[in-house]
């Protein structure tokens, strides 16, 4: 599990939703570089607190897709390479699409109501870590029949919740609230009495 031997054709046909919002990010990110052009798209899509009062809505999802520099965009598209295509494996394209989105937009949506009106925040983390918290549900079902997950997700969780709350700049909100959204959605979806069966990581 997180080991990843795809090939790149193999990894684009196993995964397609992961490998689309991979491009999609990397492909805004390079648009968000280009001078003038990259500013205005960079602004007209980052979430800021008193822009979304005033009805600009949109900046909550379109801000998913945005990141403020080179490591920032590189360390979540490897946690997005890295991680995500399990859990898209696990739970088929629909049910991982839903908690990625639900899991970026709850911690945006978190952020507009717990941070000041000049909070601006952009990037995919709050998705991603929907993702590490669908895996903790994951976890919760199987910790008596599969204890071995539970000892690969756990330090994963711990050292990424530790990062969070260490990294000066980080919108601890999103991701914190991106982390409850994804374990909420993942008790539903890996509820034994909801889920189809799920193949084996």
């Amino acid at each position: 599990m997180f080991i990843r031997r795809e090939n790149f054709k193999q990894y684009i046909s196993y995964y397609p939703v992961v490998s689309t919002l991979l491009a999609i990010n990397i492909i805004v990110y390079f648009i968000t570089i280009i001078p003038s052009i990259g500013d205005q798209v960079f602004w007209w899509g980052m979430s800021i607190n008193a822009a979304i009062a005033q009805g600009e809505w949109w900046r909550v999802v379109t801000a998913i897709f945005l990141h403020g520099s080179f490591t920032h965009i590189l360390f979540n598209a490897f946690s997005l390479f890295v991680f995500a295509p399990d859990l898209e494996r696990l739970v088929g394209k629909w049910r991982f699409l839903i908690i990625y989105f639900a899991s970026g937009l709850a911690g945006n949506i978190l952020t507009y109501i717990v941070q000041g009106p000049t909070y601006a925040s952009v990037g995919a983390s709050g998705a991603i870590f929907g993702v590490f918290g669908a895996y903790a549900a994951l976890v919760y079902y199987t910790r008596n029949n599969f204890p071995q997950l539970k000892q690969v997700i756990l330090p994963l969780l711990i050292v990424s919740v530790i990062m969070t709350f260490l990294s000066p700049g980080t919108n601890a909100t999103a991701h914190i609230g991106g982390l409850a959204t994804g374990f909420v959605i993942g008790l539903y979806f890996f509820n034994p009495s909801n889920r189809r069966k799920l193949r084996a990581v």
